[in-house]
């Protein structure tokens, strides 16, 4: 089948329906672009002879595409989008080289199949048919081309629905956009398009009343699922694709013995492994080519993109985690975040409010509180006090931090970078750290604590003030303890009453 079909991906439209500056194909739907989706599935069904046809912001839907394989892609750029057998048209040098068949489909339906379009394109090749077309049946079919079948049940012709009658209007059977060509036929019938008269537009429904019409004999193709060919022409439409990729994403991730609490609350973009026996709590995000690996546990809320987790890794709850590696039997957060280039390594704990940066931890080294380690080595069995900062920036480079095995980091502490703590060094809490730490040593960098009694009066006299006892003497009174006060009022109301008896 390989052999036989060529694939052109029609992706030049503006999609104005989308109200937005972007092309539509550039849009994005469970964590990639739609013309990334038509690609990829047309890679599944044809290794070569891909052509995809671009138009409004050429470059950057062809640089939407650069991390593919581009071994057999083509771009043909149609200037002018005057429709889809325009399109085709921009693309005749293209098609006279390609294979004997052709397989047309839009860049906008993620949701179609690399199974479908096999089984359409084997029906194809079974039946001797000039054309075959992609048929669906709709409970409501408002807006698409209707199929029009001769007695024999081949098609007769596709009516648009602004051209329908109130008949052909009640047909439910409706043309996807999705065609296969022999290639020759085709090309025999491109330059006879006619240009349609309001719209000035050249349109490929056009091609098969022009095969029938001469004879030849185009088959219809009837999809077992039409909710595979729901193209995108708004927002809604865009959010209801996504949330039906990323429910296939789930419910395979689930059958291959992913436990999701809450499968309607995750975000998983259909890049993403994940590995048996890991759980996913409520509102967890997976994003981009993330790798989590067997028996970890991801907590709520927690956003992970391209990362890799490998087993027995935990992340609690609303943790951020982007581009960073965790290693075996890590634990992250709750409230973490692993900014680009975070490499932490076995059994190592990663706690609240910790933000790293661009640094590898070593295996079983802890950071639990409220710290910030950026552009550092850390060795293996290191302890990070609380509100320890790396302090990396000097307002124009970035330094590094070099921390070795099984050193103590006091709460508290600055380390200014660049600098280096050496093997089992032990940092006493509030220093900062701008000279090199020898191995085995204590280092204590701060200040020695002096207490003035009596310094605040002394210049609050200075300035011409009153302390507060020398207010209360001033007015004969004497201020009593707020409590002293709320004890002696039960005893006054007590009496109060006596008297009263």
């Amino acid at each position: 089948m390989k052999d036989q079909i060529a694939i052109a991906i029609l992706g030049a439209g503006l999609g104005t329906r989308l109200k937005s500056k972007l092309a539509k194909v550039l849009h994005s739907v469970a964590g990639r672009t739609l013309i990334e989706h038509a690609v990829r599935t047309a890679r599944e069904v044809s290794e070569g002879n891909l052509i995809v046809i671009v138009g409004h912001q050429a470059e950057a839907v062809i640089d939407a595409l650069k991390d593919l394989p581009q071994q057999g892609l083509r771009f043909v750029r149609q200037e002018q989008q005057l429709g889809t057998g325009h399109a085709l048209q921009c693309a005749r040098r293209q098609l006279q080289t390609a294979g004997p068949h052709l397989l047309v489909f839009h860049g906008d339906t993620p949701l179609i199949t690399s199974e479908t379009l096999r089984r359409f394109i084997a029906s194809h090749l079974g039946s001797g048919a000039a054309a075959s077309v992609m048929t669906a049946e709709m409970e409501d079919p408002t807006g698409y081309g209707r199929i029009l079948r001769a007695p024999d049940g081949s098609v007769a012709s596709i009516v648009e629905q602004k051209s329908a009658t109130p008949d052909q209007r009640r047909i439910r059977e409706i043309n996807t956009g999705i065609y296969c060509f022999e290639t020759h036929q085709l090309l025999a019938e491109l330059d006879r398009i006619p240009r349609d008269p309001i719209s000035g537009e050249y349109y490929l429904t056009d091609v098969i009343g022009l095969l029938t019409h001469g004879g030849k004999k185009v088959l219809p193709y009837r999809m077992a699922d039409a909710s595979e060919v729901i193209g995108i022409n708004n927002r809604a439409e865009l959010a209801e694709v996504d949330a039906l990729l990323r429910g296939r994403k789930a419910r395979a991730l689930m059958l291959a013995g992913v436990t999701i609490l809450r499968p309607e609350t995750v975000m998983i973009d259909l890049g993403v492994e994940v590995g048996p026996d890991t759980v996913l709590e409520p509102g967890v995000t997976l994003a981009g080519e993330t790798r989590v690996g067997e028996n970890c546990r991801i907590g709520s809320f927690s956003v992970i993109t391209d990362s890799e987790l490998e087993d027995n890794v935990t992340v609690k709850q609303s943790c951020v985690i982007g581009e960073s590696k965790i290693a075996n039997g890590a634990s992250i957060g709750p409230f973490a975040h692993l900014r680009p280039g975070s490499d932490i390594g076995p059994g190592a704990k990663i706690g609240n409010f910790v933000e790293v940066k661009k640094t590898r931890v070593g295996r079983g080294t802890k950071a639990s509180h409220l710290t910030y380690l950026g552009d550092a080595v850390i060795g293996n069995d290191v302890n990070i006090g609380a509100g320890t900062i790396i302090v990396n920036y000097d307002g124009e480079k970035k330094h590094t931090t070099v921390i070795e095995n099984n050193a103590f980091v006091g709460s508290g502490t600055r380390l200014i970078a660049p600098v280096r703590v050496g093997e089992n060094a032990f940092i006493a809490a509030g220093s900062t750290i701008t000279e090199e730490v020898p191995p085995d040593s204590l280092s204590i960098a701060r200040a020695r604590q002096t207490n003035k009694p009596g310094w605040v009066t002394a210049r609050k006299r200075k300035a011409g003030k009153k302390s507060p006892e020398e207010k209360n003497k001033t007015q004969g009174k004497v201020l009593e303890p707020a409590l002293g006060d709320r004890k002696k009022k039960p005893a006054k109301k007590q009496e109060a009453a006596k008297q009263i008896e």
